[in-house]
């Protein structure tokens, strides 16, 4: 079975061009619960560079759906045999004006748009950039 990966290293993929966000904004709730938008960022702004895009994907693809921990392995497999959309259709990156630092390591971190941090990985010449999906056509 083949594996696929939303991982990318040593990239910064920006936000959208049509992200109506001036700044990295937190995901609000919808009614009292949490969003796909909320658990990334919960993941990634509390933890920087501790977790890898497939990491997050697949915690909040276990929480939605409730998995137990034996659960865990064989669902992983399964979510991973088929292609997954990666951060760079997340809310994060189309919505609330984050950009997503992935390191050598693969490792996420994200940064406000308004944020020097952002302009300086839009300026390092050493590693790749991608934009963000737009929302529309």
């Amino acid at each position: 079975m083949k594996v696929h990966t939303t991982n990318y290293i040593n990239t910064f993929i920006e936000a959208a061009d049509d992200c109506r966000a001036a700044s990295g904004e937190i995901p609000p709730t919808k009614k009292g619960a949490e969003t796909i938008a909320n658990m990334e960022y919960d993941m990634v702004k509390k933890h920087p560079y501790q977790y890898t895009s497939d990491e997050v994907l697949f915690q909040v693809f276990a929480l939605q759906n409730d998995l137990t921990k034996e659960e865990m392995p064989v669902a992983r497999k399964e979510f991973f045999s088929k292609g997954q959309a990666c951060f760079r259709a997340s809310p994060l990156t189309k919505r609330y004006g984050w950009g997503v630092h992935c390191n050598e390591e693969s490792k996420m971190a994200i940064y406000g748009i308004e944020t020097a941090e952002y302009q300086k990985f839009l300026q390092d010449k050493n590693i790749a950039k991608v934009k963000a999906m737009r929302s529309k056509r």
